[in-house]
């Protein structure tokens, strides 16, 4: 199997990591208005698993060392397959409450409170599983990002809002996926490998591990995202009879690239950790914040009508987040 031995190559597959867990969301905003998010979900879930298949039988079955795709498949233990799976179900339904934290509070409410916490969460959560680091430079790195974060739910906040609009129930959501989403990344870790080269029986390479983790959530959509398409959001209620009926091959291609986008992400995260460590490759992965931001900024132009002071909170937020992610950089290099 393809793996990386270089610190420098596996920060740049977290910077991947980062753009792609960005970026991935603007296919939903390409979605055209009368598909709804949980039958985009569905096109984005097999996304996942075909992708996962693809790099199992590219990079995971390349190469003289590692443990090939399916054998590696064929000797996993039930503990690593758990772990993976569980993965998948913690990740989906943090996903998922995420959306619809944002639909009720607004994105300058949900998306700093479930990130920030999911990427504190994470780093300790994920530092502990694994101490590899420098630990002031990391966690004082993270404070930097969830600074960034701050003043990014501040630039949000200067935006026209609907003043009628309840958020006390859309921050327990985006508290809810914050934890969620601080946890899902160890599952999957501990199933893994720790040595690339000479894989320990019984755990599992990055890539059986994506493909096992994908199918957690593609499994675990028939039941989480199934009730969203009965309890909609925005909308009246969808069914599966709508996804064959109502879907041209252009929506669901946008959706199968969403959830490539999303799984090539993960995939090169999970490679990097194994030079990286988790907790170095997950906090920068977790910056993915400020590249959707930069997306709202500068392509969709979600700032246009925002008041006077906002492009100074802008210019910090991206100030502190370069600042962090160096200092998460440093502290292995």
């Amino acid at each position: 199997m393809y793996f990386v031995e270089s610190y420098s190559t596996a920060i740049l597959l977290c910077v991947v990591t980062m753009i792609g867990w960005g970026s991935w969301a603007n296919t939903l905003k390409l979605s055209p208005p009368e598909w709804s998010f949980p039958l985009y979900y569905w096109d984005y879930a097999l996304g996942l698993v075909l992708t996962a298949l693809v790099f199992g039988f590219t990079f995971g079955s390349t190469g003289a060392e590692g443990r090939a795709f399916l054998p590696d498949l064929a000797q996993a233990s039930p503990g690593a397959i758990g772990g993976a799976v569980v993965g998948g179900i913690v990740f989906n339904l943090s996903n998922l409450l995420i959306v619809a934290a944002t639909a009720i509070a607004g994105m300058s409410v949900a998306f700093p409170i479930a990130v920030g916490l999911a990427l504190v969460i994470g780093v300790i959560v994920n530092y502990i599983g694994v101490p590899e680091g420098n630990p002031y430079l990391i966690f004082g790195g993270t404070l930097l990002v969830v600074v960034a974060l701050l003043l990014n739910a501040r630039a949000y906040a200067k935006l026209p809002t609907d003043a009628t609009v309840s958020k006390g129930k859309g921050v327990g959501l985006a508290v809810v996926s914050g934890v969620l989403m601080g946890f899902f990344y160890r599952f999957v870790a501990d199933a893994m490998i720790t040595d690339f080269a000479n894989p320990e029986a019984g755990q599992i390479t990055p890539y059986s591990a994506m493909f096992i983790f994908t199918l957690g959530v593609l499994a675990s959509s028939f039941v989480f995202n199934y009730y969203f398409m009965r309890q909609p959001l925005d909308g009246a209620p969808v069914t599966y009879g709508d996804y064959f009926s109502r879907g041209t091959p252009r929506v669901h291609m946008i959706g199968l690239a969403g959830g490539a986008i999303w799984c090539t992400a993960m995939e090169f995260n999970l490679v990097a950790a194994g030079t990286a460590g988790p907790a170095i490759s997950y906090g920068l992965g977790q910056g993915a914040t400020m590249i959707a931001a930069f997306w709202g900024v500068v392509v969709w132009k979600e700032f246009a009508a925002a008041r006077r002071g906002t492009n100074g909170l802008l210019m910090g937020m991206f100030a502190f987040f370069i600042a962090g992610l160096v200092m998460i950089v440093a502290a292995k290099a």
